[in-house]
């Protein structure tokens, strides 16, 4: 009996080691037509491509933005406010002095030139953040799409936001400096105000130039001031006047701090003076640098009649048509010029003009409706090789 398990466990044991390399040549068959099966539905996908699977990868990004945009704006919202008045407190309190020493001409010039400036940056701010963008009515005169997120039609140049969770009309962007989407009836007010701020920050650094370079490159070190720290303020104080015993006996402890606050004071009101005109010139000349670029930015594509969303749309089509033999041209191109206008809305026929409703505040709405567009008219110039507008 006992050979007879033995032999029964051994023909067993041989008969599992015998089908292994099968067994495992099975699983791995099955394991290498899983992967083949998924690389083929993420890679050969006739509804997929590149972008939407670097979108699919970049989503929890998306998703970062989506929700903490919404909070951020506020917040950056009163940095812009907090920054430019400490600018504009600044400018009052060290540079225009500091002009009117040197000429009373000059002081007239800066504050008319200063004050319209600070008028249309305060004006197309505040336009911009508590103008609406546009959205989309339940009634369209014109549907080009669907909204995949809305499920609600969407009229031509309409995009979703994913921030504000609607639609809007010729969405730009969303900008978290403005708390806001930039779109079809606050786009002049957004560029306007980069264009008038940008030229803010140019204006006042170079009116500070000569006073930043004597104060940079002086003697005066950059410090904090000792309100900061209140050991520093101490040690200040109490090391601001050397005290002989013969000058302790007449004056109480009381007196003696009160007349070293009053020698600190006048120092501690310079050292500000000198960090604040170091720390205008370099807030500006800084966001003069990154302004300047966001702003060229945009005209390029105002100068086309494009948006932010709409660069990589029509940047799309056109290697998409090349591939064709086609020439792609966008629809709502009609020249630099008429471009601007449309854009200023200065548009011939009308009662407006650029130096009334452009140079001043001015509330004028764009033209049309933001649903329904006007298109231009290409015709094929065989001879040039490319498209000439009708």
């Amino acid at each position: 009996m006992f050979v007879l398990r033995s032999l029964l466990m051994m023909g067993r044991i041989t008969w599992r080691v015998h089908h292994c390399p099968s067994r495992m040549w099975a699983w791995v068959k099955r394991r290498r037509e899983w992967w083949s099966l998924m690389y083929r539905t993420l890679c050969y996908n006739d509804h997929n491509s590149c972008n939407s699977a670097t979108d699919t990868m970049m989503e929890p990004m998306f998703w970062c933005v989506d929700h903490f945009a919404k909070y951020m704006g506020p917040i950056m919202v009163t940095m812009v406010v907090f920054l430019t008045t400490m600018v504009v407190a600044i400018f009052y309190v060290c540079l225009l002095p500091h002009i009117y020493y040197e000429s009373m001409a000059a002081t007239l010039f800066h504050l008319v030139f200063g004050h319209w400036l600070l008028l249309m940056i305060v004006f197309n701010y505040i336009m911009a953040c508590f103008t609406s963008p546009g959205h989309p009515p339940d009634n369209l005169p014109e549907v080009v799409s669907i909204c995949k997120k809305c499920i609600s039609p969407k009229p031509p140049r309409t995009h979703h936001c994913s921030v504000c969770r609607q639609c809007v009309l010729k969405m730009d962007h969303h900008c978290p400096w403005l708390n806001n989407c930039v779109g079809f009836y606050n786009h002049r007010y957004f560029f306007m105000f980069c264009v008038y701020m940008w030229t803010g920050t140019i204006y006042v650094s170079s009116v500070g130039y000569t006073l930043f370079k004597q104060h940079f490159y002086g003697s005066k070190d950059i410090v904090f001031p000792g309100l900061v720290n209140p050991l520093n303020l101490a040690w200040d104080v109490w090391s601001s006047k050397k005290v002989t015993p013969e000058a302790v006996a007449p004056v109480t402890g009381v007196n003696m701090l009160t007349s070293s606050l009053d020698e600190f004071e006048p120092e501690l009101k310079g050292q500000w003076i000198h960090n604040a005109i170091i720390f205008e010139f370099l807030l500006c000349t800084g966001v003069c640098v990154a302004l300047g670029l966001l702003t060229i930015w945009h005209a390029l594509m105002i100068s086309k009649a494009e948006t932010s969303i709409e660069v990589h749309i029509n940047k799309k089509e056109r290697k998409r048509l090349k591939k064709k033999g086609m020439i792609f041209k966008n629809p709502y191109d009609f020249g630099f010029i008429q471009n601007w206008k449309i854009f200023l809305g200065i548009e011939k026929g009308s009662s407006r003009s650029f130096w009334r409703h452009i140079l001043f505040p001015s509330c004028h709405t764009p033209t049309g409706n933001g649903l329904t567009w006007r298109t231009a008219t290409y015709q094929l110039n065989k001879e040039e090789n490319g498209l000439r507008l009708l």
